[in-house]
């Protein structure tokens, strides 16, 4: 891998982590695109998730600087956040630790993805209609975020293990089905992100930083791909909020589908 290569793979992870739209989905179909293969890539595309990680905690410096104090203090709206944050990320961390090896060797392939991407865009189309003829709102507010909430967010962020079908789609359409506004959906999504994408970067340092640093060809492309997520990252959480509360995620489903349709042709061509 060569520092351009970094590059492109990091703008990718910056785009799309936090849009619905599968950023290892994203990473792996690029991957194929730049002809890299093995071990070495795909760990090198999650522990680019560490950019998109400090993008999350440079946005929501302020509140995470107010709810740490408050956890210091033990004040209540800080200690049911943090409590909320962990019961989300416990399911997820416990399933993606026992299939960790399987889900890498059986799902980060072109064909897994796009039946994740197409399965994803459809239920993100049909959610969003019926909130729409429903008029639903929602209650708005970190502070409506009790532990069942939270619960159900984190079961539905098990889901997205499955490369394609989008850690942050799945955890703000859990969370809207949970009665949450869109707004807090995402934010509590982005938030979720920090546990979550931290646990997996530390892991897979962990266990094949080797075969990252061997195959990555050193500190400069690995470098590259952070700097560019955080950058790319920091951009689309600022924009990405406000679009979602106009437009919804009905667009963001239809381009799920489109690109899913593309990788079926495309892997279906005899030159695939």
């Amino acid at each position: 891998m060569n520092p351009i290569d970094a590059a492109i793979l990091g703008l990718v992870e910056g785009l799309t982590e936090y849009l619905p739209v599968s950023s290892t989905g994203h990473l792996i179909l690029t991957g194929r695109l730049l002809r890299l293969s093995g071990e070495g890539p795909k760990s090198f595309e999650i522990v680019i998730q560490l950019g998109a990680i400090l993008a999350v905690v440079v946005h929501y410096r302020t509140l995470l600087a107010a709810r740490f104090k408050g956890l210091v203090l033990r004040q209540p709206e800080a200690l049911r956040l943090f409590a909320a944050l962990l019961v989300a990320f416990l399911p997820a961390a416990l399933v993606g630790f026992v299939l960790h090896k399987t889900i890498k060797h059986y799902l980060f392939h072109p064909l897994p993805v796009a039946a994740a991407l197409i399965v994803g865009g459809v239920a993100m189309i049909a959610i969003e209609r019926i909130r729409r003829r429903k008029a639903v709102q929602g209650d708005d507010g970190l502070e409506h975020i009790d532990w069942k909430r939270a619960l159900w967010i984190g079961i539905g962020q098990c889901l997205s293990l499955w490369p394609g079908s989008s850690r942050s789609m799945c955890t703000i359409v859990a969370a809207q089905l949970t009665g949450l506004s869109t707004r807090t959906a995402a934010d509590f999504s982005f938030l979720l992100a920090l546990p979550t994408l931290g646990a997996a970067t530390v892991y897979e340092l962990y266990k094949d930083h080797e075969v990252l640093m061997a195959s990555s060809g050193g500190w400069l492309p690995i470098g590259v791909g952070l700097a560019v997520s955080f950058l790319v990252a920091w951009a689309v959480i600022a924009g990405f909020v406000k679009y979602l509360q106009r437009r919804g995620l009905e667009p963001f489903g239809w381009y799920r589908i489109v690109v899913a349709l593309v990788v079926f042709w495309a892997m279906s061509s005899p030159a695939a």
